[in-house]
């Protein structure tokens, strides 16, 4: 329809008095005529000749049955013709279908907002006129559960060169008991900069068995070399990564590391550490981290919490890896806060849910969640310093640093 056409409709509504939306609007009226009209055309096309022409012997017309169906315009009574053989399958609206496509992108769409199922179901009626049950919406977004299993089954990169690793903490309902678990995500960078996320994996307690089924996942869907993983301390991590991917250097996010060090502080005195930990980990190199660590926990405000010190030592040996790369990779690896931009969306639409009734419900709307900024399996430029001339550098430090590694991706 032309704009043309469609001012005129508009135009001669508003002479006629007739609303735009709702019961008896513009819209609703003009869903069910194309609706109907598309029906007939269907039908004529079964049957292989015009109305009101002879039939002969063969198939013929035999009126129309009544049908309610929800449609972004609102709901709508259809009439639907049907032929005497009943041999007509109608494919704009199907026999048994009493949704239109529509209507479930729409909720989808808004359950991957974060909305509850109380809150889409007063959208709907607000917006669309359209009452639907909890039972309904409930049955729409688990039909997203087959897609989520092909996707997490889907075949990956044979090389990576960064994966980062985190999670978020949710509560889920298990055997009648509210407990938090953490959502684990893998995000993968590949060699054209581009992130996406690898899986989701969600478990109650973390460890070496855990993080080994999870790494033997990833190498079973294809991925037979990783460069980097770059992960928060998590037990048991860094021994399942080096058994399946031997070569790969585990690297503990160091913005992790100081927020966990903030825990030690005063209030007052968190601005003043943080920025004086900064010369551990921006220093030139190993030997120099160190000496600087020696000489923060040497002063006054280093010994009133000698915890953080223990932490950064026990931290160590995952914490020097970043000094041996240059400056173009120490930009990619520096943190999570590539995989974090991901959670702190992924958190804004978990923290309306009180719990997650199941791990598949919790699953469901993180993917959801996923698919909505474009992170699922439809890659996106891993943020500004990988889509320009950064990773391009990078890469070609990567290539320097591991021989060969690259050229398999």
């Amino acid at each position: 329809m032309d704009a043309v056409l469609a001012e005129e409709l508009v135009a001669r509504a508003r002479e006629q008095g007739v609303e735009l939306l709702g019961e008896n609007g513009l819209l609703r009226q003009m869903t069910k005529a194309i609706l109907e009209r598309g029906l007939a055309e269907e039908l004529t096309e079964h049957l292989g000749y015009e109305p009101h022409e002879r039939a002969g012997a063969g198939n013929a017309r035999n009126g129309t049955t009544s049908k309610r169906v929800h449609s972004e315009a609102g709901t709508i009574d259809l009439d639907v013709p049907r032929d005497r053989a009943g041999t007509f399958e109608p494919r704009l609206v199907r026999k048994g279908q009493r949704r239109l496509d529509g209507i479930d992108k729409i909720v989808i769409g808004l359950y991957a907002r974060g909305m509850t199922v109380r809150d889409i179901r007063a959208h709907l009626a607000e917006i669309y006129d359209v009452e639907v049950s909890p039972d309904l919406i409930s049955t729409i977004t688990d039909a997203v559960l087959d897609e989520v299993r092909e996707w997490q089954a889907r075949p990956l990169d044979r090389v990576y060169p960064v994966i980062f690793l985190d999670a978020i903490i949710c509560k889920v309902r298990t055997e009648g008991t509210v407990r938090n678990k953490a959502a684990h995500l893998a995000v993968g960078v590949d060699v054209e900069g581009r992130k996406e996320v690898l899986g989701i994996w969600v478990e109650h307690t973390e460890g070496a068995k855990f993080w080994l089924r999870v790494m033997n996942d990833l190498k079973a869907r294809g991925v037979e070399d990783v460069l980097i993983v770059v992960c928060d301390g998590l037990v048991g991590l860094p021994a399942a990564i080096t058994a399946v991917w031997p070569e790969a250097i585990v690297q503990t996010c160091v913005v992790h590391l100081v927020r966990a060090s903030m825990r030690w502080v005063n209030y007052k005195d968190r601005k003043k550490v943080a920025a004086q930990l900064r010369s551990i980990y921006a220093a030139p190199t190993e030997q120099a981290a160190r000496d600087a660590l020696d000489a923060w926990t040497d002063s006054d405000i280093g010994r009133q919490y000698p915890a953080i010190k223990r932490q950064w030592e026990a931290a160590w040996e995952h914490v020097i890896p970043f000094f041996e790369f240059p400056p173009e990779v120490r930009k990619v690896i520096y943190t999570t806060n590539m995989i974090e931009s991901i959670n702190y969306q992924l958190r804004k639409i978990t923290k309306t849910r009180g719990h997650f009734p199941t791990d598949d419900a919790l699953i469901k709307l993180l993917y959801l969640g996923c698919r909505e900024i474009g992170v699922d399996h439809t890659r996106q430029t891993a943020g500004r310093s990988l889509a320009t001339g950064s990773w391009r550098a990078a890469l070609n430090q990567f290539d320097l640093m591991f021989p060969g590694r690259l050229d398999r991706a």
